[in-house]
């Protein structure tokens, strides 16, 4: 028997096929196909490059092997096998076999969106990579409309028509537009992800559409195509994707969310759905923005019923008021933050700019150290409960 080693692999459930560890690894170990992201054990040096940069954690996986997982092997999979049973300590240790350098860097990685996320127990069974790249769907844009009154900050709200097509999707999932042409290789463009902001019955209840937030980006090709669609323009659509940052289907589940830009899509989803359903177990929402004129659904946040959403909308831009940050009114409102962290019927949601996230850490911790306890520690439990979920940007 050959000798046990390690191999490095995606997990294809959690993955969302953004690509960007294909587009970060420097020696061109990854690559995919139409269904499946892969890692090729011939070239993989562990450099471990691509492990932060994915927004999942789907990068971080591993298997102790004595005959490496061939591609072809890995493009059929919908799912990770199991550890093989090779017996010896190697197999019982896996990713412990890894040396110091690599442990510290998956250390860094864990911190925020890199851990392993797991969906909420009673979370609906999403649908995941129903169109592919080589297979996408085409949608009609039915709806775009600007939401913000800041002429730096032109961001859309874009509705999806896929008429007969099926496009099943839950809240907290994204799809991938395709842009048309070639990117300045003179490949045709990867799909680029966003989140749905519509829940699961549609933008309009019971329609097959969807809706997306989108702010346009200056230098983003893809960003600006979508944000400059007409009326009946076709746009192709690949996806759902996400398998973890799902609302949970218990009624008295608290969804804390906290948000900045457009990654209010998911927020509003969950909110939608609640209103819809009548399932309240109460929500709170801390939604960062330069300006009034600058935050997403700004005036549709105004009409959601106080006992429904607790709202803390706060500004860094705004000369109306004192500069703060989402981080800020979470410890101003710490007591109340405090007794959430304490429930465990508290389910956790963050999306926006990756650079949120440092903020909102810091607060938790301060915040858990007010309960005697170690952040870490409670992140990881919450996490392992599927009740800690990060998007980040």
């Amino acid at each position: 028997m050959s000798a046990p080693i390690k191999q490095h692999l995606i997990d294809p459930e959690i993955c969302i096929r953004c690509y960007t560890c294909e587009n970060t690894c420097p020696i061109g170990a990854i690559e995919h196909d139409d269904m499946n992201v892969v890692v090729n054990a011939d070239v993989c040096n562990f450099c471990m490059d691509c492990i932060p940069v994915c927004p999942t954690g789907s990068i971080d996986e591993w298997r102790v092997v004595t005959t490496p997982y061939t591609l072809e092997e890995q493009y059929s999979w919908t799912e990770m096998p199991p550890q093989e049973d090779i017996g010896g300590s190697e197999a019982e240790t896996g990713l412990e076999a890894l040396d110091d350098a690599m442990v510290a860097l998956l250390a860094e990685a864990h911190k925020g969106a890199g851990g392993k996320a797991r969906a909420p127990a009673t979370a609906a069974k999403p649908t995941v990579n129903l169109h592919t790249l080589g297979r996408p769907v085409t949608a009609k844009v039915t709806g775009n409309f600007r939401l913000t009154d800041d002429p730096e900050h032109d961001v859309r709200h874009i509705i999806l028509d896929f008429g007969a097509q099926s496009m099943p999707v839950l809240e907290g999932q994204s799809i991938g537009i395709i842009a048309p042409g070639l990117d300045d290789k003179g490949h045709p463009h990867l799909p680029r992800l966003y989140s749905v902001s519509s829940p699961r019955d549609g933008e309009r209840p019971n329609f097959n559409n969807l809706s997306l937030t989108v702010k346009r980006d200056p230098v983003g090709v893809c960003s600006s195509y979508l944000c400059d669609l007409e009326p009946g323009a076709e746009v192709k659509v690949t996806g759902p994707f996400g398998a973890t940052f799902l609302m949970p289907g218990d009624a008295s589940a608290h969804l804390l969310m906290i948000c900045t830009g457009t990654g209010s899509a998911p927020m509003r989803a969950f909110t939608m759905r609640r209103q819809r359903t009548g399932k309240a177990g109460g929500m709170t929402m801390f939604f960062g923005a330069r300006t009034p004129e600058s935050l997403p659904y700004f005036g549709p946040l105004k009409k959601v019923p106080a006992d429904l959403l607790d709202q803390h909308l706060v500004y860094s831009r705004s000369p109306a008021t004192q500069k703060e940050y989402v981080q800020d009114r979470i410890l101003a409102e710490r007591e109340k933050v405090r007794a959430l962290l304490d429930d465990p019927d508290t389910y956790i949601y963050i999306c926006g700019l990756r650079g949120m996230e440092a903020g909102v850490d810091a607060a938790f911790a301060e915040i858990a150290g007010d309960m005697g306890q170690s952040w870490p520690d409670l992140r990881d439990a919450l996490r392992e409960e599927g009740r800690y979920h990060v998007e980040t940007y």
